[in-house]
């Protein structure tokens, strides 16, 4: 069965994704963890194939791993991310750096359409973001490694079979490592998180305490962070992916909603602010439309993405802030039963839970648009920050081609400046693409022309937000607290030695 899916060309391929998450539609679908069963049925449709190489019965293919996520992400979310985590987060480094021996007693357990499934291990009570204060630790012993500690919001924290864990040398507290741990050799689950959303997928806190043998060990860089940064490039861009899989269906049914729901004796779609957040919902669709179109495109979960770093912390934050507005509108408009999860009428109480957390894991983004920033400032070698994105690849043509005014970027920018300064940067990211994509694809002018000025009006909300820092909301002026007894302003560290912008749920 699996080799039949080999065969086949990637149209039909995915039109066999398309139909097994049909099943999972988040207006019937149980809000519960997925069951093992469930998830074979994904599995036998080949949602993991693409991510393993073909000498281990996979597809290999890059663009196919983003339209198996958006597939299934337009039925059920959640179940989007569950591919995610599996493919982009834990499978591909595995596939992209484990040694042969490593790969030949897993990457096949994961190629036969079993209900097989795999975690990444980062994250730790007391240490979210800024892994280099990580307490999980290994130490050579005899035969391997060993490797103690606890990690929680693990995606599959209680159903994983297999996990990829980061720890820090024991002795030195300045090497990192990598290892691929079987559940089995001592990873369990101490207590299990109930989260607001995202239910198919199981999270909780996790202990372990295991011996590994030396084959298991990811050959990368021990000195810093770096590994850890790049595994991460992969499922914050493919937030494009599920993002624009959510938003087709939202503006869908959101369209739906306001034109069936009476009110007097006309239709909901009949009010102009009805309008309005239909209108914004639709943009925000073409957005993640134009990323996905970039991700697809322009980037490649095959080979090393670090240094796609400044456009992938863009795609997340803009694609991840879109899901989250739209859920919100399509919320607003369903009423009181948009409050309901269930509602026979509507998705938008679950869909607003389900993207909720998707601007806080994966690294908030905060933290990411202000790496953003910090990224572009040490690259303007003197320029105003406004020129140099007049100039770099990533923002000229957007900046240039509609004539966007960002001088209030050239500034001494303090901490507070630099999340919002990434923000508009990533902004004038995302029209440039909007204008690309729809060159590229021939889409509606006016599709195109309806996001990107939902887009300035982003970036001058930002200037707006600049403008309110100067009045002195803060407290603070020259670091000195304005009022007696206020605390002191604290930057977030942003080095890559000391953090990593990870998620929490990884």
């Amino acid at each position: 069965m699996m080799n039949d899916l080999l065969s086949l060309s990637t149209n039909a391929f995915i039109a066999g994704i398309e139909a097994a998450a049909r099943r999972f539609d988040t207006a019937t679908y149980p809000q519960q963890n997925l069951p093992a069963d469930d998830w074979t049925l994904l599995t036998r449709a080949g949602v993991l194939l693409p991510t393993l190489p073909k000498e281990y019965g996979g597809r290999d293919d890059h663009a196919e791993m983003c339209r198996v996520v958006e597939a299934v992400s337009e039925w059920n979310l959640p179940v989007g991310m569950y591919v995610t985590v599996i493919t982009a987060v834990a499978l591909r480094p595995i596939v992209l750096w484990a040694r042969e021996e490593a790969k030949q007693e897993v990457l096949p357990l994961y190629a036969g359409g079993d209900p097989a499934i795999c975690g990444f291990a980062s994250t730790e009570p007391g240490c979210g973001s800024a892994m280099s204060g990580m307490r999980t630790t290994f130490e050579e012993v005899e035969g391997g490694y060993r490797i103690r500690g606890r990690k929680h919001w693990q995606a599959f924290s209680i159903s994983a079979h297999w996990w990829l864990v980061s720890a820090k040398n024991d002795d030195d507290g300045r090497e990192y490592g990598y290892f691929i741990v079987k559940r089995s050799e001592g990873f369990r689950t101490l207590q299990p998180y109930e989260p607001l959303g995202l239910k198919a997928i199981d999270y909780g806190l996790n202990e372990i305490d295991a011996v590994v043998p030396r084959h298991r060990r990811i050959p990368a860089d021990g000195r810093n962070l770096r590994p850890m940064v790049e595994m991460l490039m992969a499922s914050r861009a493919m937030m494009a992916a599920m993002g624009c899989g959510f938003l087709r269906r939202i503006s869908r049914e959101a369209h739906a909603y306001a034109d069936r729901r009476k009110i007097g004796p006309g239709p909901l779609s009949d009010i102009r602010f009805v309008r309005y957040r239909l209108a914004a919902i639709d943009a925000s669709y073409t957005v993640c439309a134009a990323l996905n179109h970039y991700l697809r495109n322009d980037l490649d979960m095959k080979e090393s993405m670090i240094g796609a770093f400044p456009a992938v912390q863009a795609i997340k934050t803009v694609a991840t802030e879109r899901m989250l507005s739209s859920a919100h509108h399509y919320q607003q408009l369903a009423g009181g039963e948009g409050y309901r999860c269930g509602s026979p009428t509507n998705i938008s109480g679950q869909a607003f839970l389900d993207a909720r957390v998707y601007t806080i894991f994966d690294g908030t983004n905060d933290l990411l648009s202000q790496q953003l920033a910090e990224h572009c400032l040490s690259r303007t070698a003197g320029r105003p920050l406004s020129r140099f994105l007049a100039e770099w690849p990533l923002t000229a043509a957007a900046v240039n081609g509609q004539r966007l005014d960002l001088a209030f970027l050239d500034r001494k920018l303090r901490q507070e400046h630099l999340v919002l300064a990434g923000r508009a940067i990533g902004y004038a990211f995302a029209i440039g693409q909007v204008m690309r994509w729809a060159a590229e694809t021939g889409a509606d002018p006016r599709r195109a022309r309806a996001a990107i000025e939902f887009l300035k009006a982003d970036i001058a909300r930002v200037a707006t937000e600049f403008g309110l820092l100067s009045t002195g909301v803060l407290g603070l002026e020259d670091g000195v607290a304005a009022t007696a007894g206020a605390p002191p302003s604290r930057s977030i560290p942003t080095a890559p030695e000391a953090w990593t912008g990870l998620p929490r749920r990884s």
